[in-house]
């Protein structure tokens, strides 16, 4: 029989994005929840000390509630606080982060810098991933469901790009003439900072040569870029116009070309607003010997590399130290070297080194702790750490405040408004 929590009042939200509540001496989280909220839930997990739940209905509503402005939300998993006003999720996500740092005690709280909020709450995302599924003669294009893999139909969303929603628009129009579609298993949709748009099909390789051809005549009517893949990143291929799209960061600016598989920030002007502020702390005098590790095509490298005397990037994915060195002598900065090596192996090289001013760390979300442990043997002056993941930001900064550096300050960025993620900026400095 599922239980019924009939009266919760929620009162926090905690990282993760769910409300918390208390109920029969538990804590009870609850998704689609913010403070002020009374509700109802069912119980999904009954443990212990806490249980989760799902939102059953909103007895009465925070007084800072507000209606969802997507009709999608609550079925479409991808985006959880459209029901709190953009200021409100700055100030949580905030919050969060500042409990977070100083819980595990890696950062002091007069340390922290207020949040960075986005500079628009809506229409951010440069790229997007769509599920597809074929059920009952129609093929379904959306997002998945929250805790599943049924796909939601969707054929708006409030949080991408224009240039991207209109390509969205003319693919749906054209849905029914597309050959092959119980082939399709997924579209990906991403824009440049100039507005070109590209899209890539994933399909089984039946239907690769159906698809090849009527995608081929479709993005070359609307001027898309676009590419075929019906496997790995290998079977990548370009059907119409270039693989490449373009962001620009820095002033002057610089135009930094990144190809599918590539990692970008999906919010373009908030990732200018990062690397101004990065900047800014660095104060670089132009003699300083830098490591950026997780470089990708260069994003934080080449800005750093005009200020500094000699700039190592380090990237694992080969394609996107290609773009970056393509990046480099585009831009005319000469005094930056990029290798394809993962993290640890180029910090053995460093063992011996006595000069190396500042590390700079962009890992992905899983973060980074055996970089962390290396980073002691060569002792940097400096740490610059950028995190999309609270967690696993402090379980990286332990070893190091332990051991020989303090946080000279941490600031959180929103990159994703409507969510609960977090991204933020750490500077160590030795102690």
């Amino acid at each position: 029989m599922v239980e019924i929590i009939k009266d919760l009042d929620i009162s926090s939200l905690v990282h993760g994005g769910r409300g918390l509540g208390r109920h029969d001496g538990k804590a009870v989280f609850v998704p689609m929840t913010m403070p002020g909220d009374r509700v109802s839930c069912r119980v999904i997990k009954s443990k212990r000390r806490y249980v989760e739940a799902e939102l059953h209905e909103v007895l009465v509503p925070s007084p800072l509630r507000r209606e969802p402005p997507c009709p999608f939300f609550g079925s479409c998993g991808g985006y959880q606080w459209q029901h709190i006003p953009y200021a409100e999720q700055t100030r949580w996500k905030e919050k969060t982060f500042s409990d977070l740092m100083t819980r595990n005690q890696v950062v002091a709280n007069d340390r922290i810098k207020p949040i960075i909020p986005a500079p628009d709450e809506w229409n951010y995302r440069n790229r997007v991933q769509l599920k597809c599924h074929f059920t009952a003669g129609e093929l379904v294009v959306g997002f998945y469901q929250h805790g599943s893999h049924c796909v939601v139909d969707v054929d708006k969303c409030l949080l991408v790009a224009p240039p991207i929603q209109k390509a969205l628009d003319l693919l749906r129009n054209e849905l029914p003439e597309m050959p092959c579609q119980d082939c399709l298993s997924q579209v990906d949709l991403a824009c440049g900072d100039d507005d070109k748009v590209r899209i890539i099909l994933h399909t089984r390789p039946k239907g690769r040569r159906q698809l090849r051809t009527w995608l081929q005549e479709f993005s070359g009517r609307h001027q898309i870029n676009a590419c075929i893949q019906s496997g790995g990143k290998g079977s990548l291929e370009v059907v119409n116009g270039e693989s490449d799209l373009t962001i620009k960061v820095d002033q002057p600016e610089i135009a930094l070309r990144y190809g599918p598989g590539g990692f970008v920030q999906v919010n373009s002007a908030q990732n200018r607003n990062m690397i101004s502020a990065m900047l800014e702390l660095l104060a670089l005098d132009g003699t300083e010997n830098v490591l950026d590790l997780f470089c990708g095509m260069g994003n934080f490298s080449l800005p750093v590399a005009r200020r500094a005397g000699r700039v190592v990037g380090v990237e694992d994915h080969a394609p996107s130290i290609a773009s970056a060195r393509i990046n480099a002598a585009a831009n005319k900065i000469n005094n930056v070297e990029f290798y394809a090596a993962d993290a640890a192996t180029i910090m053995a090289r460093y063992q011996s080194a006595t000069d190396l001013d500042l590390v700079i760390l962009d890992p992905p979300r899983s973060g980074n702790y055996q970089t962390s442990n290396e980073l002691l043997k060569v002792l940097p002056e400096r740490i610059l750490y950028v995190s999309c993941d609270p967690a696993t930001l402090a379980r990286d900064l332990t070893p190091l405040v332990n051991d020989g550096y303090e946080v000279l300050s941490s600031q959180p960025f929103d990159f994703f408004p409507q969510t609960w993620h977090i991204e933020s900026m750490t500077l160590l400095g030795r102690a």
